[in-house]
Formats: structure tokens, sequence, C-alpha cells
């Protein structure tokens, strides 16, 4: 009979985002199953890695910081610490589970260790290049089993020197059991956008949206704290048609009042590989509009149940919204399309394919 191995777990920002969520829900899957657990992730700050009962927590050292030049000999230090840590507390029986491409450290001492590697990669590239094009080279010396997001993301890395499969994210069970058994009748006027205070990822975009659309109602929920949202406010000239949240763990309340539900990060500066929130959003039914590019368009289908544009183009964004709160027919056809679409990306698929691969490495 077959024993079931240690898991040591790496993620480096501990957060509300989508990687550290996808590993949650992998987590508690796992620990159902009775495997042995172990997270290196940053402890200091709450994320969907916190918390988690079953599991030993360790705290990596690592911290967030805006200056890039701080951020990046930060990163690298964590990067080193991690590496000689691990040499003393990984053995050879573990999987070494990898969380996005950034903790190279980790990937580094359980390839000397003789350990069985697993990467989850859900981005297709980092910036700088340098950076991105080194840690996709210790991808390759090192991965035994690469889980890729999206077709998308297999295609962009091309990494042939491991074993790619394609996983799909998932909505959480218990996301789905929350779910008002009967929506709201629509408003047709409220948009939604949740994502991480960045320029590329269309903020001063959906912005503009609301400055275009006065008659329509904008929330647009940051992975951010308060005080960063208040500093992005000083930036803008906020119409009053628009509401801006810091991070939120319970997201129901969002999706429950929104009629659309939007992600307009810019094709030129960021290239999305999957897109958790549009698929929570289409769970309740609502509509989407995405960008032309990436993994995202995997999620959607194309006047099935949302549309994809390029967020540059302002005036093709704002008839496309119109468009859609406005036909009446054309929104309950989109909005009925995107729920019955959601069974495609079941989190008991998720799960089961990791274990899949888990079992292969069991002693």
């Amino acid at each position: 009979m077959k024993s079931t191995p240690r898991i040591v777990a790496f993620h480096l920002l501990n957060d509300f985002s989508g990687s550290p969520k996808v590993l949650s829900q992998l987590i508690h899957g796992w620990i159902a199953l009775n495997y042995d657990v172990h997270i290196y992730t940053s402890l200091h700050r709450k994320g969907f890695l916190s918390d988690i009962k079953g599991i030993s927590h360790h705290n990596s050292w690592y911290r967030f910081k805006t200056n890039k030049w701080l951020r990046l000999i930060i990163y690298t230090l964590s990067q080193i610490i991690l590496f000689l840590r691990m040499l003393f507390i990984l053995r050879k029986t573990d999987i070494v589970y990898i969380n996005t491409i950034l903790p190279f450290g980790a990937a580094l001492a359980g390839k000397l260790k003789g350990c069985s590697i697993i990467y989850h990669i859900h981005e297709s590239s980092i910036r700088p290049a340098i950076l991105s094009n080194f840690l996709f080279a210790i991808v390759k010396l090192t991965a035994n089993e690469i889980i890729n997001v999206s077709k998308y993301v297999q295609q962009a890395h091309n990494i042939k020197s491991a074993n790619n499969h394609l996983i799909y994210n998932a909505i959480e069970n218990t996301f789905l059991e929350k779910i008002y058994v009967t929506k709201k009748e629509p408003d047709y006027r409220n948009i939604l956008m949740v994502c991480s205070l960045k320029a590329y990822k269309g903020v001063y975009e959906f912005v503009k949206l609301a400055h275009d659309n006065p008659v329509h109602q904008f929330s647009l929920v940051l992975n951010a704290t308060q005080s960063e949202v208040d500093t992005f406010e000083t930036t803008l000239t906020k119409p009053k048609n628009l509401s801006i949240y810091p991070s939120q763990k319970n997201l129901h309340p969002f999706y429950r009042w929104a009629d659309l539900i939007v992600n307009l990060s810019r094709p030129d500066g960021w290239v999305e590989t999957f897109g958790l929130t549009i698929i929570e959003g289409m769970a309740y039914g609502l509509p989407a509009i995405v960008p032309p590019v990436g993994g995202i368009l995997e999620v959607i289908e194309e006047n099935v149940t949302g549309f994809s544009i390029d967020s540059r183009n302002t005036n093709l964004l704002n008839h496309t919204l119109k468009k859609i709160l406005n036909d009446r027919a054309l929104y309950k056809r989109l909005s009925i399309a995107a729920r019955q679409r959601v069974h495609l990306f079941n989190e008991e698929t998720l799960i089961r394919k990791t274990v899949l691969i888990l079992q292969h490495y069991s002693n």
C-alpha cells in the first residue's frame, strides 16, 4: 500500500488575489485526503493562505515594497534565505509544490535534495523580462510536473522538459453554496471590476468608463489596503457614480449588486492568463467584458457569455456596455449562458486532477 508523501508548498505573497486562493482550495482538498501539508508564505499579512486548519504554517522572509528596486532586493534575499533553509528541511521523499514561478529558491533546493517538484504556473511572464527569463529557466531545470491554468500559459512558456497538465482554476464549492438561490432582478445599470491596484489592470480605463456613463453605477474592488485606495483616489477626478473599495474577503454582496462584470487589463501591459473573478461573476449570471488576448478567452465565449474588447478602444467599450445593458433579450441570453458555462470550472475536478499527479509520487 502506498503512503502519502509530505507536501511542502510555497507561495511568495499571501493576499486575497487569485493564485493564493487556488492554492488554498487545493490545500483544503489535500487535507481531506490526509496529506501532511506544510506551507511557506508571507504570514505577516492576511490572505487566503492564513489560518488554514490542519496544516503547518511557516513564515517566509518576504515583504512587499512599493519601490521596485527595494522589492527586487528583498525578493532576491528572501529566495536565498529560503534556499538555505530548505537544504536543511526538505527530505527526498517530499513533494515540493511551487505556486507561481516566483519561489525559485525552493525549486533549486528541492532539485538538490532530489525531491519531486511540481510547478503550478499562473503567469505567462513577469517584469522585468530578464527576471522572467531567469525564472522560467529555473522551471525548465527543476520541474517534474507543470500545472498550467490555461492553454495560453502552456503555449507561452512552451517548456517540454516536464510533464504538462491543463487544469483550469475553479470556483469554490463554498462560494457556490453562498450564492443566493434567487438572484435579484437585474437593474441593468451596475458594473463591477475586481482587480489589483495596477495601472496595467485597467483601473484608469474603468474610471473613464464611469465618467462616460453617468447613468450607470460603477464599483471597483481593489486588492489593496484602505490607505492605498485613499492615495489612489488622490490621483483621480472621481465621478459621483463610482465607488472604490479595498480588499474584500467576501465578494458576494458585490456580485449580487452587479449586472455586468468587466476585466479591463491593458493588452500592452498585462495579459490575463485566466480570470477567476470573471467566472465568479458568471456564477451569478453576469455577462462579462474581457480583454481580447490571453487565457481569459478560454473562460468566456464571444457573444455567448460576453465580449472581448481592448479597453483602450473607448468607443467600442462604451458601445458594448450600453448594448448589453439596454438589450434585455441579449442580456438574458448572455446571463443564462454564463451560469451554464460555470460548470466547466469545477472544484472537484481541480482537486482530483492535482491528486492524480501527487499519487504518481507516492511511496
